[in-house]
């Protein structure tokens, strides 16, 4: 008897309270996921019949999924990418769901000013009107490669091929207004700094822009900016952190670790990260959102308006940017 007593402590002691303390710590942890990880989602039930959207990088992730909602709005869709193979499956899958036939493909390459130069063109020769632009593409993770004209790919077409576009689309935005510019940036631009010493090596005038943190804060700093350019034309512009998003990127993960290791952490990042409909919600709030239609300027995450970084903050550092960035690209 004793013995069965004792025996029911050690197992309540050792399996029985840390299994419920255990459960218990996952159910709390399940709340915070559902309540502040996958974020909130865009309410709005706007339609886009008539309007014309653009989206930068939208054979994939989140581009995919705010062109996937945007489609079923009734939005005639425009997806500029760099790949053609992969644009047009993504555009046959978009009309798949949605039976929306108006959904095209043009393309764009961010990393070549001359790209972004020839889009814009047959943008202003083809179509007739842009409601929406959104300038979602972006890279990380590329060190040491460099755009057609030299400049760090991650800066060039993080940050110059965007402000070159924009610019070159803005007689089309200013002509369909109310309209707007959704420019997706990141919660790193706390981490970006921007140095703007000029040198002349290897062609590269600005060698100390680069990076991914820099890029996106020079994405909030940009809006700022423009908004504060375009301000009483119609035309808003927006800024946002999307979230931690789980994606193909990290497949990588189980390569570099091992399959044990590589698929523990896998399966970590995927549970507290956004999935890419999720991260989508807020580029789409941005673009929807009725009660948005006069609010320009301003940073947004998880469909609401956010604090941004003092630096983000800084309208001299946002005109000297927009200096820079006007001689980088040649803008006239």
């Amino acid at each position: 008897m004793a013995d069965d007593l004792l025996g029911s402590r050690v197992w309540s002691k050792w399996f029985v309270i840390p299994s419920v303390a255990a459960a218990g710590l996952c159910a709390l942890h399940y709340v915070y996921y559902l309540l502040v990880l996958r974020g909130r989602w865009c309410r709005s039930t706007a339609r886009l019949d008539g309007k014309t959207v653009v989206i930068t990088g939208a054979n994939a992730g989140i581009g995919r999924e705010t062109a996937l909602d945007l489609a079923r709005r009734g939005g005639r869709i425009i997806l500029a990418c760099r790949s053609r193979e992969r644009a047009e499956e993504a555009r046959q899958d978009i009309i798949w769901q949605t039976d929306n036939q108006n959904v095209v493909f043009r393309k764009l390459d961010l990393a070549s000013l001359e790209s972004v130069r020839q889009f814009a063109e047959e943008m202003k020769r083809e179509e007739g009107r842009l409601d929406i632009l959104i300038n979602n593409a972006g890279l990380c993770w590329h060190s040491d490669e460099k755009t057609a004209e030299g400049f760090d790919l991650q800066f060039g077409v993080n940050h110059f091929g965007h402000f070159l576009l924009t610019n070159l689309l803005l007689d089309l935005l200013k002509k369909s207004a109310p309209s707007r510019i959704v420019v997706v940036s990141s919660m790193m631009h706390i981490y970006g700094k921007l140095d703007f010493t000029p040198t002349n090596e290897n062609g590269d005038r600005y060698p100390n822009l680069k990076s991914y943190w820099p890029s996106k804060l020079a994405n909030i700093l940009f809006a700022k900016e423009l908004a504060r350019r375009l301000e009483g034309t119609g035309v808003t512009v927006n800024s946002l952190h999307p979230g931690v998003i789980y994606t193909d990127l990290w497949d990588s993960i189980k390569a570099d670790h091992g399959f044990v290791w590589g698929t523990i952490m896998k399966g970590f990042c995927w549970v507290l990260m956004k999935s890419a409909r999720e991260g989508a919600q807020t580029t789409i709030h941005c673009a929807v959102e009725e009660t948005l239609q006069n609010v320009t300027g301003r940073y947004f995450a998880d469909c609401s308006i956010a604090e941004e970084s003092e630096d983000a903050k800084d309208d001299g550092l946002a005109k000297k940017l927009w200096e820079v960035s006007a001689e980088v690209t040649g803008l006239e």
